[in-house]
């Protein structure tokens, strides 16, 4: 008798969102791949990334901690990051194992392979590029930005990202991913620097458009400072929409509890408020609207239940 394969999952993003995700999603009975962004240029992944000419490693490096199921000193060591003061300082040796393994097998991809046997990870680990990318943000104002970590200083409101060189040669793998899944997530995450990224790029937006999955998107919870101040569920949607088509999310998942007040005091501090959900707005862009409590309330800071993410979007398969 033919065994039954299991559902393919595949989950796009970066950022801090994802590997919170994954941490749940790892554990269920499915093929899961994560598509990962690679166009960071701060702090220690930006300067691997200049000076050894690899793709940026910080998202992919938080992705391998979440699906590995390594030793907790391991993954200690793999996320400790040297104190400032000297010539490793601010480095972070999960990046510097990635740039060494990048640099062994002559291939960056090759390498998240190797680290991803060596710390026994659960799941694919696509990075969205296998070479260099910049991304760069027009602001409504008219000016160009360059640099994902720039973007968000400047306090002005988005109209677009893209990314250069042109044209990015997506890897082969991640593409394929997202044709044969049959759910596909758009994580939580920073919506201009760490998902747009991703989906920007012409093949994957394509096989977003052709694949038979569902495809879904986790909406954030709060706003964030330069990128999304100000905006409901429905203008992170829109600025979907006008990155990639209509035709691509078919529903979206939102939380629906209050958010205690002295969280929302500590985030208010960074310009950040909680993400109003304007349902009624959603649903008229097409969308089907998924909505829970999903929410970690356990935490200080804001963080999505990786248990209740992992059910809800086990549920949806």
């Amino acid at each position: 008798m033919e065994q039954k394969r299991k559902p393919r999952v595949a989950v796009v993003g970066g950022g801090t969102g994802m590997p919170v995700l994954l941490r749940g999603l790892k554990n269920l009975p499915i093929e899961l791949s994560a598509i990962v962004t690679v166009a960071d240029d701060g702090g220690s992944s930006g300067r691997l990334r200049t000076e050894m000419e690899i793709p940026a490693p910080g998202d992919i490096r938080n992705v391998v901690a979440a699906l590995s199921d390594a030793e907790p000193m391991l993954l200690d060591l793999f996320q400790h990051r040297f104190a400032n003061g000297n010539g490793l300082s601010g480095h972070s040796m999960g990046n510097l194992l990635l740039a060494a393994m990048a640099s062994m097998t002559g291939d960056f991809y090759k390498g998240i392979k190797e680290i991803s046997r060596v710390l026994n990870v659960r799941g694919e680990i696509y990075p969205i590029a296998n070479h260099s990318m910049n991304l760069h943000a027009e602001m409504e104002d008219g000016t160009i930005v360059t640099g994902e970590s720039s973007i968000p200083k400047q306090n002005k409101r988005i109209k677009k990202v893209f990314v250069s060189p042109t044209p990015v040669q997506p890897l082969p793998e991640a593409v394929e991913a997202i044709k044969s899944a049959d759910l596909i997530v758009i994580s939580p995450g920073s919506l201009y620097t760490s998902i747009l990224p991703n989906i920007i790029i012409p093949e994957i937006g394509q096989a977003l458009r052709e694949t038979k999955a569902d495809v879904t998107y986790i909406c954030n919870v709060m706003t964030q400072e330069g990128e999304t101040s100000g905006y409901t569920a429905a203008d992170h949607i829109q600025a979907l929409f006008d990155h990639i088509g209509k035709d691509v999310i078919k529903s979206v998942i939102v939380h629906n509890k209050p958010i205690d007040q002295g969280v929302r005091k500590a985030y208010a501090e960074e310009n950040s408020e909680p993400v109003i959900y304007d349902i009624d707005r959603i649903k008229s862009m097409g969308l089907k609207v998924i909505e829970e409590d999903i929410i970690d309330h356990n935490k200080p800071m804001l963080r999505h239940d990786t248990e209740k993410l992992a059910r809800l979007l086990h549920s949806m398969l």
